[in-house]
């Protein structure tokens, strides 16, 4: 079986797993809001240590969601495709629906400070960072938790997840990206 497809099964049983998990029961948060009664957020922050974002209001945690990131998780984004998720405070600067996952929100990565860093070790930080969905194929659905972490250095949420994400922030909401 070439890798790709043995890539692909596996991300599709490890999903399979957290949604037969979701099934009999979480503890992460409760089942999908409507959109109309969605609070605004006012700042997100992620905690990649503990594969977690929080949706902000008012110094308040709105909702918690199980996240993905890039294979090395550890420390920080340095240098363009090194698998590695963003350290820092950066912002949502833009949306899109056009992507092979159920819709993305743009994160301002790199910043000044992340181009000098990649520069002085001889390289570019890359980017294209976004939160996104899972792939489109899974439908809406959303895992009780990720099992691996299979992005490139995005931060990967549910697709039901995403929706609800995607309706509770504007563009320019603050993204705060723990270790």
């Amino acid at each position: 079986m070439p890798l790709f497809a043995l890539r692909r099964l596996s991300f599709i049983v490890l999903i399979a797993a957290g949604l037969v998990a979701a099934h009999f029961g979480s503890t992460v948060a409760a089942g999908p809001l409507r959109p109309d009664t969605l609070p605004k957020a006012d700042r997100i922050v992620i905690h990649k240590s503990k594969r977690e974002l929080d949706l902000m209001a008012k110094g308040a945690v709105i909702r918690t969601y199980p996240i993905a990131l890039g294979p090395h998780p550890v420390g920080p984004k340095r240098l363009r495709k090194d698998g590695r998720t963003p350290e820092g405070l950066y912002v949502i600067d833009r949306r899109t629906r056009a992507t092979p996952y159920h819709r993305a929100l743009h994160i301002s990565y790199p910043d000044a400070a992340d181009v000098a860093r990649a520069r002085a070790k001889g390289g570019t930080p890359g980017g294209d960072i976004f939160i996104h969905g899972m792939p489109a194929y899974f439908g809406r659905t959303d895992p009780v938790r990720f099992f691996v972490d299979w992005t490139n250095g995005c931060i990967a949420v549910g697709n039901i997840a995403i929706e609800e994400i995607w309706q509770s922030v504007d563009d320019g909401t603050p993204v705060e990206i723990l270790p």
